[in-house]
């Protein structure tokens, strides 16, 4: 029986464990366009991927006691500047591991089960019983497709454990401070502000002594913490984006990541 939403993660609508009896003859696809990315506006992210994603997004952190980094294609809630109204590309964009993993990702099927069990979306459309795309099995055994699915999704694990490992090193060092970004536009009288998130604060990692702001540079936190700076520059092209396309409130703008 199908996990139901309440309690799944961004994206997810349902999740079935992977089984070589009932999924035999299942079939996977890819897809041009995402109509499930039309509508948000952020996206976590692996600590791994903070460079690449710093060309493209602004990095800014969740609220909450277990914040996780999140790349913003959006300042708005179901504003999404990077997909056109398909959830296709607009262009050449860096995509998240987290975007590229669905619809499978790892999961306990039980709060009793110890194991990761592959699982996926059966409503995302992409996998099922199909003409096109790649088999899952081959009689009761994983196919490649599989099995590169499943190296996938043990990867994002692991990169996510360390991510976790990096924002409990930046609450450690009391970095993290509530996040405010600020525009102007041509012809308001009042700026638009936007809330609800966390970033690094620059005074803090200034005044940090020597012998912290060394271990977070032997340690690698230090070139990732300044691409999250680096790419909070990023934040008026989005604005910019959501302005072109008539996507700007009106009153009371309000960023919130919960």
């Amino acid at each position: 029986m199908a996990t139901q939403a309440p309690q799944l993660p961004l994206l997810y609508k349902e999740l079935l464990p992977l089984s070589n009896q009932v999924h035999a003859n299942f079939k996977t696809k890819g897809t041009e366009t995402a109509p499930y990315l039309t509508d948000v506006h952020a996206v976590p992210i692996l600590l791994d991927e903070f460079v690449q994603a710093q060309r493209f997004f602004p990095i800014v952190f969740s609220h909450g006691d277990q914040p996780v980094p999140l790349a913003l294609m959006g300042l708005n809630e179901g504003v999404n500047t990077f997909v056109d109204d398909e959830g296709k590309l607009l262009g050449p964009t860096y995509v998240p591991a987290y975007i590229r993993r669905y619809p499978f990702m790892l999961a306990r099927v039980t709060e009793e089960q110890d194991t990761l069990s592959l699982c996926f979306d059966p409503s995302s459309g992409l996998v099922g019983e199909m003409d096109e795309g790649e088999p899952l099995f081959d009689g009761d055994q994983p196919t490649e497709a599989t099995k590169g699915i499943l190296k996938f999704c043990e990867e994002f694990e692991v990169a996510a454990q360390r991510t976790g490992q990096f924002m409990e090193e930046l609450k450690k060092a009391d970095l993290l401070m509530d996040g405010e970004f600020t525009i102007q536009r041509g012809g308001d009288s009042q700026p638009f502000v936007y809330r609800g998130f966390k970033m690094i604060n620059e005074e803090k990692l200034r005044d940090m002594r020597g012998d912290e702001l060394r271990r977070i540079n032997q340690n690698g936190m230090l070139p990732l913490i300044m691409a999250h700076l680096f790419s909070l520059a990023l934040v008026r092209d989005v604005f910019g984006r959501q302005m072109a396309d008539g996507l700007v409130p009106t009153a009371d703008p309000a960023l919130t990541l919960a």
